[in-house]
């Protein structure tokens, strides 16, 4: 029930002690403040960051070869380690918990012909599992199919940057392009998803099917640059690296022990590195957001209790005539709750304003940051916060209030 003359009596001590009143909301101000600041920049930029691994696949690893590096079994090291389409295969139906294994070929940079248009662009024969690995959209017709690779068909697929220096305005799908002289037909165009400064060079690519390329460039012995090894859903590809590299090792004869001539990195186990990054972060920024909040309520305490001995006369005359510890309980109380309430509020707001226009003045000016992107308030989070303040408001009245209470009316109204 809303009781007037005790929240005149609130204003009037507030408006008596204006400074101190607005120094003690100033410290929950800047602490809820802060929190709410960096929870949002620190969302910025962890989206940022986990933007860069894209929509692919992260259950992943990748794998290629180098030079030996130890003799074995009378062979030399030094020896040049060459991948095939046969060690896919016995990868695929030897090692338990493989999903797909998807080859690649690199042919480095081939001249591109459309008509009087020539430029060079990174050409590579792939499977049609690359697309979903890759996580590409496309902007016209469609990717490579396992039709491509059974009929070695010569198609190609091109990346946005190639259809645009390439073709201009003109539809791509179904015009033949020459690659090193060769004539091929454009099926699709792709692209990836989120296109920014730092992967424009993932779409000045030409990719034609792994099959076509040992057929129309003369590679011998079903030869790949490279491996990317998915595991089955629910499996995690760190648990069968290993048993991957070794079964190449096994295949190739290559010293156990050798550590450069199989080759590669774990995507997935790189994902989790920056997940569990993120989480010490995440636990950094509690820690500090809630110390500084921590020190605003010390604040209002202090400050409750320098009021109450202050009034202590006050106290001690409303006691003889006859005021119940509860009703001194709560007005302390409410006063302090309103302090943390209001400060704490306009803290909230403060803070997720101040998000919001990062935001938009980087929207506006196209500001782009490869480990930085869309900064933005978890409103769970910020209300969780506003109560958490509203519940530490009242605990950090509590004890002033329990002493208001314990007044004796005797010696109160004897102080001086």
């Amino acid at each position: 029930m809303f009781d007037k003359d005790k929240w005149q009596e609130i204003l009037s001590t507030i408006r008596k002690n204006k400074l101190r009143t607005f120094l003690t909301a100033l410290g929950v101000f800047w602490g809820i403040f802060m929190l709410v600041f960096i929870l949002g920049m620190g969302n910025g930029l962890e989206t940022g960051v986990f933007r860069n691994f894209g929509s692919g696949a992260k259950n992943i690893m990748f794998v290629w070869t180098y030079k030996t590096s130890m003799p074995y079994k009378g062979l030399s090291p030094g020896r040049f380690i060459r991948l095939n389409l046969d060690d896919m295969e016995s990868i695929e139906d030897n090692i338990p918990g493989v999903g797909n294994v998807s080859p690649r070929m690199y042919l480095g940079d081939r001249a591109i012909t459309y008509g009087e248009q020539n430029a060079s662009y990174e050409c590579r024969g792939e499977y049609p599992i690359s697309k979903e690995i890759e996580g590409l959209i496309l902007d016209e017709g469609r990717y490579l199919n396992i039709n491509d690779i059974t009929d070695k068909r010569k198609v190609a697929v091109i990346g946005r940057t190639v259809k645009k220096e390439i073709f201009g305005d003109e539809t791509a799908v179904g015009k033949h392009i020459r690659i090193s002289g060769i004539d091929f037909q454009v099926v699709g165009v792709f692209a990836t998803p989120d296109v920014k400064e730092w992967n424009l060079e993932q779409m000045e690519v030409v990719t034609v099917p792994l099959t076509t390329t040992y057929a129309a460039f003369g590679i011998q012995d079903r030869r790949v640059s490279q491996f990317v090894v998915a595991s089955q859903v629910g499996v995690e590809v760190s648990s069968i690296e290993e048993k991957v590299r070794a079964h190449l090792k096994e295949r190739h004869k290559i010293d156990p022990e050798d550590k450069q001539a199989i080759r590669g990195f774990n995507l997935e186990q790189e994902f989790k590195n920056v997940q569990n990054l993120f989480l010490g972060i995440k636990f950094l920024l509690w820690f500090v957001g809630i110390g500084t909040l921590f020190a605003g309520i010390i604040g209002v305490s202090n400050i409750m209790m320098i009021t109450v001995k202050e009034r202590t006369k006050e106290i001690g005359i409303r006691k003889a005539m006859g005021a119940a510890p509860g009703s001194i309980i709560n007005m302390i109380l409410t006063e302090s709750v309103f302090i943390t309430s209001i400060a704490g509020y306009l803290g909230l707001i403060a803070g997720t304003f101040l998000i919001f226009i990062v935001n938009y003045l980087m929207v506006e000016f196209g500001v782009e940051n490869q480990n930085f992107y869309d900064p933005k308030v978890n409103l769970t989070i910020a209300v969780s916060a506003l109560l958490f303040l509203i519940i530490a408001g009242t605990l950090a009245g509590l004890i002033p209030a329990m002493q208001a209470a314990k007044v004796n009316p005797v010696i109160a109204l004897k102080d001086e």
